[in-house]
């Protein structure tokens, strides 16, 4: 999948029976493809982890999940010049509640290993969430 990109024309506007894309900041699409797909298949890999995912850490998955969409709608954004100045500011409030949130958790944990006899994956199980229905295991992860 990364060599995608190969696959495009080497030209500034590339034209299918689907759509045709013109770039517009590149010198070229296979330029901008490539550019894109070194992102969106880290994001991709970083979404089946986060869904996939057992541990009561998972939710630390969101701030480069966050980070991955923030330069992917900047890629794409037309606007380049003023983008960059304020791309940080999205994923702030994010990190802002998942980082204190695992912190305190963590917290929780090392108080329960320092005053019971439990193993790290009886604690690991001891938080994480289990739903019965399907419904439940959709609503876990949102």
């Amino acid at each position: 999948m990364f060599y995608l990109h190969e696959s495009v024309p080497n030209e500034k506007t590339w034209t299918t029976f689907l759509f045709t894309y013109e770039s517009t900041y590149f010198q070229d699409v296979n330029t901008m493809l490539w550019l894109l797909s070194g992102k969106a298949i880290p994001l991709a890999l970083l979404l089946v982890w986060f869904f996939t995912c057992r541990h009561w850490w998972y939710h630390a998955l969101l701030v480069p999940i966050v980070m991955y969409i923030v330069q992917i709608v900047g890629l794409l954004n037309d606007d380049f010049e003023y983008y960059d100045n304020f791309e940080y500011q999205y994923f702030i409030p994010i990190m802002a509640i998942v980082i204190p949130s695992i912190y305190l958790i963590r917290a929780q944990m090392f108080d329960k290993i320092n005053n019971a006899d439990k193993t790290m994956q009886e604690l690991e199980e001891e938080f994480m969430f289990k739903p019965k229905t399907i419904l439940g295991k959709f609503k876990q992860y949102f």
